[in-house]
C-alpha cells in the first residue's frame, strides 16, 4: 500500500510539472503559443520585441513564438488541426481564412473587438475584406495590415522626359510607349509573364473595367469585354515597350529589371520597397494603379494579415490578450513602420512616420476614400490558386506570344471560377 501511495504521488507530481509546462500552473501563470504564419530573418526579430514588451506588460503570460515559413503555413495548420495540437494564437490571412473556418478551428472574435479597446479602431476596407472571406460573414481574424498593388516607377526618368505621373490607363500606355527607346535598352514597363503573372493581371483588369464584383448572379465577371480590353492592351505593350524576357519573368527577373535601371515602371505591390529603394533610393516612387474609361477605382485587394485564436486553445482570453496587443496602435505602428505595409489600427494614421513613408501614405489614402470599391478576389475557393497559376499561367504567356485571344483566355478561366463557386455555394 505504502508503495502504491508513493507511485500515486509520483504520477500526481508529474502530472503537475506536465500540465505547468503545457501552459497553466498553480501560479496562476500561462504559455500560450504564438505562430509566426511568415517566419523568416526579417519577421523575427520584430515579434520577439513585440512578445518581449508584451510580457513586460503581462507577466504572468508567457509567449512561445514559433516561425512557420509562408509557403508550408496551411500545410502545418491543417496537421495541427487534424492532431488537435494548434496553436493558441497564430497569424492568419484571408487567402486561407475560410479553409480553416472550414474546418471549425478558429474563435469568431467579433464580440472581443466590439468590447475592447479595438471597437471602431479597425480600417474598414480591411474589417469588410475580412468579413467578405469568411462564410458566415464573422470576423475570425483581427486585422492588423494590409499590401496593395501599386506601380513603382522611375522619378528621375520622369523628370527628364518631362512627364506627369499617368491616371489613366490609357496615359500609362502613352507613357510606357514615351520612355522606351531599345535601342539604349531602356523600356517604359515591365510586364510579369511568369510565376505570379495572372493575379497581378486580374488587379490590372478590374482596375480597368470598373466592374465592382467578382462574381454577378453566381457568375464570374472575370471575362467582362472591359477586362479583356485591358488585357488587350497590356499584351500590345509586349516586346514594344517592355523587354522580350518578359514572357518568363517570375517577381525576381522582373525586379532584376527594374532595380538594374532599364525599365521605368513595373507594377507589383508595396511589399518590395526594401528591394527598390536600396537599388534606387529616391530616384523611385509609387503611383496607384491608373483607372480606366470609368472613371472608377476599383481595387482587387492582397490578402489581408490579422491573427487568430484558435478553438482548441486552452488559454483563449490570454491569447486573446495578446493578439490585441499586437494589434493597438502602438503594436501596429512598429511592426508596420518595420515592414513597409499598411497598418490596420486607424490611431496609426496621425503617427510620424506614414508621412515619411509615401507610398504607404499613397496606398492609406486610396484605402480610405469612400469612392474607392473592393473586388476580393474569391481565393476561399480550393481550386482558386490551381485555376489562376497552374490553369492560367501558361495561357497568359500565350497571349503575350499572340497565340490566343485575351478573350478566350479570360472566358476559360472565368468558366472554371464559376463553376468552383457553384461547388462552394452548394457545400455551404
Amino acid at each position: 500500500m505504502r508503495k502504491l501511495l508513493v507511485a500515486v504521488a509520483a504520477a500526481a507530481l508529474a502530472l503537475s510539472a506536465c500540465s505547468s509546462e503545457g501552459g497553466g500552473g498553480s501560479d496562476g501563470n500561462v504559455t500560450i503559443t504564438f505562430w509566426d504564419n511568415n517566419g523568416g530573418p526579417a519577421r523575427e526579430p520584430i515579434y520577439k520585441e513585440l512578445i518581449s514588451r508584451f510580457e513586460a506588460a503581462n507577466p504572468t503570460i508567457k509567449v512561445e513564438y514559433v516561425g512557420i515559413p509562408s509557403a508550408s503555413v496551411q500545410q502545418k495548420y491543417d496537421t495541427a488541426i487534424a492532431g488537435g495540437e494548434t496553436p493558441d494564437v497564430g497569424g492568419v490571412t484571408t487567402s486561407y481564412l475560410a479553409h480553416l473556418v472550414g474546418q471549425e478551428a478558429l474563435a469568431p472574435l467579433d464580440d472581443r473587438i466590439n468590447s475592447g479597446p479595438l471597437k471602431d479602431k479597425l480600417l474598414p476596407s480591411l474589417v469588410e475584406t475580412v468579413r467578405q472571406t469568411a462564410p458566415d460573414g464573422k470576423l475570425y481574424i483581427v486585422p492588423s495590415s494590409a499590401n496593395m498593388d501599386i506601380i513603382w516607377y522611375r522619378t528621375d526618368w520622369f523628370k527628364d522626359a518631362g512627364l506627369e505621373v499617368p491616371k489613366t490607363w490609357d496615359e500609362f500606355i502613352t507613357t510606357a510607349t514615351k520612355l522606351t527607346d531599345t535601342a539604349a535598352n531602356k523600356y517604359g514597363y515591365t510586364i510579369r509573364g511568369g510565376a505570379g503573372s495572372v493575379f497581378q493581371l486580374i488587379t490590372e483588369a478590374y482596375a480597368y473595367s470598373g466592374v465592382d464584383n467578382f462574381f454577378k448572379d453566381g457568375k464570374s465577371t472575370l471575362n467582362d469585354p472591359a477586362n479583356a480590353e485591358l488585357v488587350d492592351k497590356v499584351a500590345d505593350l509586349y516586346k514594344k515597350a517592355t523587354p522580350e524576357a518578359d514572357v518568363n519573368n517570375s517577381f525576381t527577373q522582373m525586379i532584376a529589371q527594374f532595380t538594374g535601371g532599364s525599365v521605368a515602371m513595373m507594377h507589383h505591390n508595396l511589399g518590395s520597397y526594401s528591394d527598390v529603394t536600396k537599388a534606387l533610393g529616391d530616384k523611385v516612387a509609387a503611383m496607384p494603379l491608373p483607372v480606366g474609361p470609368s472613371g472608377k477605382r476599383t481595387v482587387v485587394p492582397n490578402p489581408t494579415d490579422g491573427f487568430a485564436v484558435f478553438k482548441n486553445s486552452e488559454h483563449q482570453d490570454a491569447a486573446w490578450k495578446f493578439a490585441e496587443f499586437l494589434t493597438s496602435a502602438e503594436s501596429n505602428s512598429y511592426w508596420n513602420e518595420k515592414v513597409g505595409q499598411i497598418p490596420a489600427n486607424t490611431d496609426v494614421r496621425s503617427a510620424a512616420w506614414i508621412d515619411k513613408a509615401a507610398h504607404v501614405k499613397m496606398a492609406l489614402g486610396v484605402l480610405e476614400d469612400p469612392a474607392t470599391v473592393l473586388v476580393p478576389a474569391p481565393v476561399y475557393l480550393p481550386q482558386y490558386s490551381s485555376i489562376t497559376k497552374t490553369d492560367s499561367e501558361p495561357q497568359y504567356q500565350k497571349v503575350l506570344l499572340g497565340e490566343l485571344s485575351a478573350q478566350q483566355f479570360l472566358d476559360d478561366m472565368a468558366t472554371k471560377l464559376t463553376e468552383a463557386q457553384k461547388e462552394w455555394e452548394d457545400r455551404k
